[in-house]
């Protein structure tokens, strides 16, 4: 019998300290009189309204296992029978040792091999197709864990006028085994013309950290060039139209479509492009704030809880991220 991977379970976790508008702009405003006025415009043209912000002494693999153990639940599965987890963050515990390892060891999954996915908030799509393929591959592999996991929010300025973005959470699934299709197929885009654009660029190999770097704000997260909005508006048509094509199956068949939670208008520019009706996507940005890496999979378990999306339907993920990586993957629900 041939084996298909097919997500069995959903989980997401969202922090419980709320940052609203009101509270960002009057932060703004301390560190530069004045400014606080721009989160106002950042609110009308992208939707958000507020974010939830962890412990500050948490990491990235807390908002994780917390996700990881919602859906685990919901699958039925236990820690100890995972034999894989994947963990798609840009803002990782450490630079080494990877954010899975940790991950692996709090959630007590001693079983289970571990990697990370590196490609921003095209991640999660990337690591549900990376997980497919494993599970086809490899007869004795039988559950994989796939968390989408973001603080970003620690890693900015606060001081800075784009920490408006940076919402904390996390969303995970787990790929099971079964004997028709679940996962169908994967389209990836990229352009790495752009990754000076928005980044971390001291504390790695280019730059290790100094005082210098560090007192020149390079260690913190930080947008040094607008990217120009084709590179969703047209990009992400592009990865949609890429999946209908190489699945077999009309746009029209799409009954759900879930892309990167940033900008809501962007969102309805690109549905309006694939001729798709508002009711077959889903957005959680005015809610949430922008989750990064956690945004898809946060988007897809909210609209499962609320029964937007049933078995059998078809749902398709794209996720874009800064470099820039874009990624999308076609999926039948169980």
């Amino acid at each position: 019998m041939k084996r298909y991977a097919t997500i069995i379970g959903t989980g997401q976790y969202l922090p419980e300290i709320e940052v609203s508008n009101e509270v960002m702009a009057e932060r703004i405003d301390k560190a530069s009189p004045g400014l606080g006025a721009v989160i106002g415009k950042f609110q009308k043209s992208t939707g958000i309204r507020r974010r939830w912000y962890s412990p500050r002494d948490w990491a990235t693999s807390d908002l994780a296992v917390r996700a990881a153990q919602e859906a685990l639940r919901d699958a039925g599965v236990r820690p100890g029978q995972i034999d894989m987890i994947l963990v798609g963050t840009d803002s990782p515990d450490y630079i080494t040792p990877a954010t899975s390892v940790v991950v692996q060891h709090k959630l007590g999954a001693a079983g289970a091999g571990t990697f990370d996915i590196g490609c921003a908030c095209a991640s999660f799509p990337t690591a549900v197709a990376t997980a497919a393929g494993l599970v086809e591959a490899n007869p004795w592999m039988n559950y994989i864990l796939v968390i989408g996991a973001y603080m970003m929010s620690k890693l900015a300025d606060p001081a800075d006028v784009t920490s408006f973005f940076y919402g904390d959470g996390a969303g995970a699934a787990v790929l099971g085994v079964d004997s028709k299709p679940g996962f169908i197929t994967s389209a990836y885009l990229a352009d790495g013309s752009y990754h000076k654009h928005w980044g971390i660029y001291s504390g790695g190999t280019f730059e290790p950290a100094s005082v210098e770097s560090v007192e020149a704000g390079r260690t913190r997260v930080r947008l040094t060039q607008p990217y120009p909005p084709e590179v969703n508006h047209e990009g992400w048509p592009k990865v949609v139209r890429s999946l209908a094509e190489r699945g077999g199956f009309a746009l029209e068949d799409i009954d759900m479509a879930i892309f990167t939670q940033v900008r809501l208008p962007s969102i309805m520019l690109v549905m309006e492009t694939l001729g798709l009706p508002m009711e077959k996507t889903h957005w959680i940005m005015e809610d949430c704030g922008y989750t990064g890496s956690a945004c898809i999979p946060m988007c897809l378990d909210n609209a499962i809880r609320k029964g937007k999306i049933r078995s059998g339907d078809l749902v398709v993920l794209v996720g874009s991220g800064v470099g820039y990586n874009q990624a999308g993957v076609a999926l039948r629900m169980r």
